[in-house]
C-alpha cells in the first residue's frame, strides 16, 4: 500500500480487501465509527485500520469490547442518545461512519428501537453538521425497503417500506432514517446511506447470524425447523469494504443496497452443514403455521405477556426477502465471496475466541474444509 504523508494529514490509497484495483487517493485523517464495538462496527474499524486510517470509536461506558479486541482504536465514551456528549467527540473528525443501532430489535420494545435508531441518528447528524464533518455514511438496513411487491421478486433502492409500522418497528425505524438523510443533505451535509442485508462473518459475538452455526453444530444429527421463506446474506467483510467505498465515491443522498446471496432458509442450512462437514435433518415450517405463530405472539404482547419472540420477525420469515444489488456493484464495485467461505471463517473465529464453549458445542468433531 502506497502512502504519502504531510504534517497533520495522510493521503491514503484504498485497496479493497476483496482484490479490486486501487481507488483514487483521498484525504482522510481521523474517522469516527459509532457502534465500533459491535459486529459491523468492529469489522469496519479493522478494515479502516488496515488502510492506515486513524479510527476513533464511540462507545457507551458499559459497552462490551470483545468484538474490537486487539484493534488499534482510540475509544471515546459517549452516547448517541445524549447529544451533549457528541460535540467533543466530533472535534477533528473528517468522516463519520454511523453504525450504532439496535440490531437485535426483537429483544427491545418498539419505543426503544425508535429512540436509538431514529433519534440517535438525528443527534449524530446534527453534531456532524455543527462540527463541519466532511461526510457521513449511515449504516441503514435492507429491511427499510419492506417486502417484495407482486410481480417484483427482487427489491431494490427504488422500493419503499410497505408494512404497517407496528408489525416491524425495526424496518420502519430504518426507513425513517433514510427520510431524515434527505433532510440533512438538503441543508448541506454530505450523507450517504448503505443498506446491508443479513451479515455473517467474524466478530459476531452476539450470535445474531452466527446462531445458525450453533444450531447446526448442537448435536451429531440435529433436527432444524426452518421457515419456508428466504433471505439474503452478505459477508461482513465485503459489507464493510463497500462502506469504505461509499464514503469515497457514493453520491450524497443516495442509498446503496449491500447484499450478497439470495437463498431460501433451507438452502442456508444446507450450505452451513456442508461447510462445517455435518449433517442436519431439515423440517420446513409452512407459511400458514408461521402466520398463526405471529398472530399468537402479537396477541400475547397485547395482553402484556413478555415473550422472547417478535411478531414481525416470525411473520417475515415466510417471505422471500431477495434483493438486486446491481447499483452497489456498478457504483461501489461490490463483490461477494462464496457463502460457505463466510461460514467457515465465522466458525474459525468462534473457535479461536472460545465462544462456542458457551453453547456447549463439542468443537473437536468439526473439520471445516
Amino acid at each position: 500500500m502506497s502512502r504519502q504523508t504531510k504534517p497533520g494529514r495522510c493521503i491514503i490509497c484504498l485497496r479493497m480487501l476483496n482484490g479490486n484495483d486501487c481507488i483514487q487517493n483521498f484525504d482522510m485523517t481521523r474517522v469516527l465509527v459509532t457502534g465500533s464495538t459491535g459486529f459491523i462496527g468492529s469489522n469496519l474499524s479493522a478494515a479502516l485500520i488496515e488502510h492506515g486510517v486513524d479510527v476513533v470509536g464511540l462507545r457507551r461506558s458499559n459497552s462490551p469490547g470483545d468484538a474490537a479486541q486487539g484493534l488499534d482504536i482510540s475509544f471515546v465514551t459517549g452516547n448517541i442518545l445524549f447529544p451533549e456528549s457528541l460535540p467533543l467527540v466530533m472535534k477533528g473528525i473528517d468522516w463519520v461512519f454511523h453504525v450504532a443501532a439496535i440490531a437485535n430489535y426483537w429483544q427491545f420494545p418498539a419505543e426503544t428501537v425508535h429512540r436509538v435508531n431514529v433519534e440517535g441518528t438525528r443527534n449524530v447528524l446534527q453534531a456532524a453538521r455543527q462540527a463541519g464533518v466532511k461526510r457521513v455514511v449511515i449504516t441503514g438496513s435492507s429491511t427499510s425497503l419492506g417486502i417484495p411487491r407482486e410481480g417484483r421478486p427482487l427489491l431494490d433502492e427504488g422500493d419503499r417500506f410497505n408494512l404497517k409500522p407496528h408489525l416491524f418497528p425495526y424496518g420502519y425505524s430504518k426507513y425513517l432514517v433514510d427520510q431524515m438523510m434527505t433532510e440533512f443533505v438538503r441543508h448541506g451535509l454530505e450523507v450517504v446511506s448503505v443498506l446491508p442485508s443479513t451479515a455473517i462473518g467474524p466478530r459476531d459475538l452476539k450470535f445474531n447470524t452466527g446462531e445458525i452455526v450453533v444450531q447446526v453444530l448442537k448435536s451429531p444429527s440435529p433436527r432444524l425447523f426452518v421457515p419456508c421463506g428466504g433471505l439474503n446474506l452478505i459477508d461482513v467483510r465485503d459489507c464493510v469494504d463497500a462502506h469504505i467505498t461509499a464514503a469515497k465515491r457514493g453520491k450524497p443522498g443516495e442509498r446503496y443496497l449491500l447484499t450478497g446471496h439470495n437463498m431460501t432458509h433451507v438452502e442456508v442450512v444446507q450450505h452451513v452443514s456442508r461447510a462445517l462437514g455435518v449433517s442436519a435433518e431439515i423440517v420446513e415450517v409452512p407459511g400458514w403455521a408461521l402466520v398463526l405463530k405471529a398472530g399468537l405472539i402479537w396477541s400475547a404482547h397485547r395482553l402484556g405477556l413478555n415473550l422472547p419472540a417478535d411478531c414481525g420477525r416470525v411473520l417475515l420469515s415466510h417471505k422471500h426477502l431477495y434483493y438486486n444489488n446491481q447499483k452497489a456493484v456498478n457504483e461501489l464495485g461490490l463483490k461477494n465471496r462464496p457463502f460457505e467461505e463466510s461460514v467457515r471463517d465465522t466458525y474459525e473465529w468462534y473457535i479461536q475466541n472460545n465462544y462456542l464453549q458457551k453453547w456447549g458445542i463439542r468443537t473437536a468433531r468439526v473439520s471445516p474444509a
